[in-house]
C-alpha cells in the first residue's frame, strides 16, 4: 500500500477555517487551533440566533398589537380571545402589520372582537 502524505489536505483545511474566521477577535483568526474552536462556537451561535429570532419577532408583533389595541379600549389578550370567539383566524404577524399600516381595518377587527 502506498504512503499517503496529507500536507496538501490539511493545509487546504486550515486555509478554509482561517478564511471563515476572518474578522474574529485576536488570535481567533490567526492560529488554526483557536480559529477552529472559534468557528465551532460561531456556528453554534448562528444556529441558536436563527431560532431566537423567531421568538423576538413574535414578541415584537404582540407588543405592536397591544399598543394599537389599547387606545381602542381592548387589551391584547382580550382582542385575541375575541377574534378567536368571532371565528377570525389571523396570525400575529399579519395582525401586527395591519395595526401598523391600516388603522381603519384594525379598528374593524377590534370591533369584531368586542362583539
Amino acid at each position: 500500500m502506498p504512503r499517503v502524505k496529507r500536507g496538501v489536505t490539511s493545509h487546504r483545511r486550515h486555509k478554509k477555517v482561517l478564511k471563515l474566521t476572518k474578522g474574529h477577535y485576536g488570535s481567533n483568526h490567526l492560529l488554526f487551533r483557536r480559529a477552529n474552536e472559534s468557528l465551532l462556537h460561531s456556528k453554534f451561535y448562528a444556529t441558536a440566533g436563527r431560532k431566537k429570532r423567531k421568538d423576538d419577532f413574535r414578541r415584537l408583533w404582540i407588543a405592536r398589537i397591544n399598543a394599537a389595541a389599547r387606545p381602542l379600549g381592548l387589551t391584547y389578550s382580550k382582542l385575541i380571545a375575541g377574534l378567536k370567539r368571532g371565528g377570525i383566524e389571523m396570525n400575529r404577524k399579519t395582525l401586527a402589520d395591519i395595526a401598523v399600516r391600516d388603522e381603519k381595518t384594525f379598528a374593524k377587527l377590534v370591533d369584531a372582537a368586542k362583539a
